[in-house]
């Protein structure tokens, strides 16, 4: 009988992949993690407890299937495990980079209760995609039959081509409206290469484009085309925009030059990586070069740019965030990385207005906190704390508040979609279907600002509810 591959985690200790020195990371926008070789993936796969109830499984919000493609893994059947990650999330490789582990699957590890460090879910996940891409088991989009209907997806974020590919691997005909030049969404132009590298993105996209998928970009809904003629164009219509409209502040001296938004300066660093004449990068707006940089936030937004001001070659970074390390919202092991390559965290502060030399910002008024009772939500509240404001110099401030949904009914001449007290668009959280017929919504638009994995699942699920919907009213017609 062959020894058991599993239940190793007593006797393996949990094992990351190697990080690049912090002085290499800084100089460029690579991924700081190496890859796992095979032995290591197979190794780290084998301390799986194969645990009766997952709670791995049950805190992913695609509920991937993780102990099996952790056992195929640590027995070398890496085919059959990317054949099985793939069968529940769409893009493996990129949560496998980008999902907060520590929070979700990882932090859910029955080993890491019991105290012997979580399986590396996410490295292993990772890795097995990325030797489908090196050994061509990521096959073509080519469905059995094609369909006469037609979809249109507003959005080419994770939501959108989530949809966009379970819809077109059932034969349906989508087209996928985009205002950027690339698709993508945040995937594209939000997430900085050190964490997302882009050819990663552009394998995917071209992997619909070449399944036809049909992508219309540079379309701004409401400007350059009708959301009534999308509607009337296509059998179902799902609106996958994300949210773009960033929180601001209302300090005194938020509008100098020098605040900026954080959607802006990813935008244009990631830009610039692709090789794309960007002016207000160019003129420096939008550059941290020689700057003192000081960012405002705690998401995973927040982290973002201070890990890109770093690799830009900012003087100084520092992030100011309202409340503790153990309160802020942004994954604790990007904290590290961020600590790890000079970037200095400034807990329970935030600011009061910003100081300027003319036009041009010079510095943020910074006013200390402590944290008070518990809000709605159980989180204990910031309060500020009398008389302890204290200047921080500053070139460059990124604003880092989180999004808004944009005003879809305005903007697009529906005002008969409705949408919740907070603007994001109404739907049923199951089938995704909004008030009008044959309109669904997906992703951030409909559940406000959160993670990729959340859009992915979002999207196959409103694919799930778009193809019943399409085959509905095509045998009612046949009738």
């Amino acid at each position: 009988m062959a020894k058991e591959p599993m239940l190793k985690f007593i006797d393996v200790a949990r094992d990351m992949p190697q990080k690049r020195d912090p002085d290499m990371r800084r100089a460029d926008f690579d991924e700081i993690y190496t890859e796992y070789a095979k032995a290591k993936a197979a190794e780290q796969a084998s301390r799986c407890s194969q645990c009766g109830v997952p709670y791995c499984q049950s805190h992913c919000p695609l509920h991937n299937n993780i102990p099996d493609w952790l056992r195929l893994t640590a027995q070398g059947r890496l085919q059959e495990a990317y054949e099985l990650s793939q069968a529940t999330n769409t893009f493996p490789e990129i949560c496998g980079r980008i999902c907060p582990q520590d929070r979700l699957c990882e932090g859910n590890c029955v080993i890491e209760q019991s105290g012997h460090g979580t399986v590396t879910i996410g490295s292993v996940e990772k890795y097995i995609t990325d030797t489908a891409w090196e050994k061509g088991w990521v096959l073509p989009i080519s469905p059995a039959v094609e369909r006469s209907e037609s979809v249109g997806i507003i959005g080419a974020g994770p939501g959108g081509l989530a949809a966009a590919d379970v819809l077109r691997r059932q034969g349906v005909q989508v087209t996928v409206y985009d205002r950027y030049d690339r698709a993508g969404g945040l995937l594209t132009y939000g997430i900085p290469g050190f964490k997302l590298e882009k050819d990663i993105v552009m394998k995917r996209i071209d992997q619909l484009r070449d399944g036809g998928v049909e992508f219309v970009l540079n379309c701004n809904v409401g400007e350059d085309l009708s959301f009534d003629a999308i509607r009337g164009k296509h059998d179902a219509v799902l609106i996958a925009t994300g949210v773009y409209e960033s929180r601001d502040l209302n300090a005194l001296g938020s509008g100098s030059e020098g605040v900026v938004r954080a959607i802006d300066y990813l935008t244009a660093s990631n830009r610039k990586s692709f090789g794309d004449e960007v002016p207000e990068f160019d003129s420096g707006e939008l550059n941290a070069e020689g700057k003192r940089v000081v960012v405002i936030g705690g998401g995973d937004t927040a982290m973002d740019c201070v890990r890109t001001a770093i690799r830009q070659g900012a003087e100084s970074v520092k992030c100011l965030y309202r409340r503790d390390r153990e309160n802020m919202p942004g994954s604790l092991r990007e904290v590290t990385n961020a600590e790890e390559e000079g970037v200095q965290f400034v807990w329970l502060s935030g600011p009061k207005g910003f100081d300027s030399n003319g036009d041009e910002v010079t510095a943020v008024i910074v006013q200390k906190m402590h944290l008070g009772a518990p809000d709605a939500s159980g989180r204990q509240s910031p309060e500020v704390i009398p008389d302890a404001d204290y200047i921080e110099e500053a070139d460059l401030v990124i604003k880092a508040l989180g999004f808004l949904p944009e005003d879809l009914p305005t903007l697009w001449g529906v005002p008969e979609l409705e949408v919740t007290r907070w603007g994001t668009v109404k739907a049923d959280f199951q089938t995704h279907a909004t008030n009008l017929d044959g309109v669904y919504a997906c992703g951030d638009i409909q559940r406000g600002a959160s993670l990729v994995v959340w859009a992915i699942r979002d999207g196959r699920e409103a694919a799930a509810a778009m193809l019943e919907y399409i085959t509905a009213a095509t045998s009612v017609a046949a009738e």
